[in-house]
């Protein structure tokens, strides 16, 4: 069966994709959580239900030509693109306000809306309170968005640093990671980890083998 979690990254990476903005956004796991204040609030429901909250901290960001709707009116099409993953089912009446509760929500995954210079616009919870049991009707569901694009990146490791150690780096330094030679590197969809693999050499370019699919994935 399709994990809660790759529900919800569907739903999101469908989201982000189909914002009215300028230039690409991307949907990516956020570190954040807790967020207050006032958000696009809208409830889905049908064979799999879920609660999405939308924050968007600078409405000129859309370029949709409706400068004086609401908020919640300016986001209905991305949001009826979002539930695409989700099968067949209504979407509610989105309304603007108060979503901590759904933000602070144990069982919420929250996603950073990034512009394609990385700044995060946005910011957006998803939660998926039922899933469809057949697991054939979930791939369906899930071709119909097959063709967005979701961020995969390959991490061998990892390394804290002093403001003092950064500004001393140079040319020909070496930084040491938290990971030894050998270990698997880190496979991430969208942020989260998805799968182990080690580095290869293709044609003269770096690629990765996958050695290990997770069956829960991981935030």
């Amino acid at each position: 069966m399709t994990s809660t979690t790759t529900y919800e990254s569907a739903v999101a990476a469908a989201f982000a994709a189909s914002l009215p903005t300028a230039a690409p956004v991307t949907a990516r796991a956020s570190q954040v959580s807790g967020d207050t204040g006032d958000a696009v609030i809208v409830q889905f429901v049908g064979e799999a239900s879920a609660q999405l909250a939308v924050q968007l901290f600078d409405a000129e960001t859309l370029v949709d030509g409706l400068a004086g709707a609401s908020l919640a009116d300016r986001l209905r099409d991305a949001l009826e693109a979002s539930t695409t993953a989700l099968g067949a089912g209504a979407l509610g009446d989105a309304v603007i306000g108060d979503a901590s509760p759904l933000f602070s929500n144990p069982t919420a995954q929250l996603f950073d809306l990034q512009d394609d210079a990385d700044r995060t616009i946005g910011r957006l919870a998803v939660v998926v309170t039922r899933t469809p049991a057949a697991a054939s009707s979930s791939t369906r569901r899930l071709h119909r968005i097959a063709g967005v694009e979701m961020e995969l990146t390959v991490e061998i490791g990892r390394t804290r640093m002093s403001v003092r150690d950064v500004l001393d780096l140079e040319p020909g330094r070496i930084v040491e990671l938290d990971r030894s030679a050998g270990a698997p590197a880190d496979i991430k969809l969208n942020g989260r980890i998805i799968a182990h693999g080690e580095v290869v050499v293709v044609d003269q370019d770096y690629a990765v083998r996958i050695t290990r699919i997770l069956e829960n994935v991981e935030a």
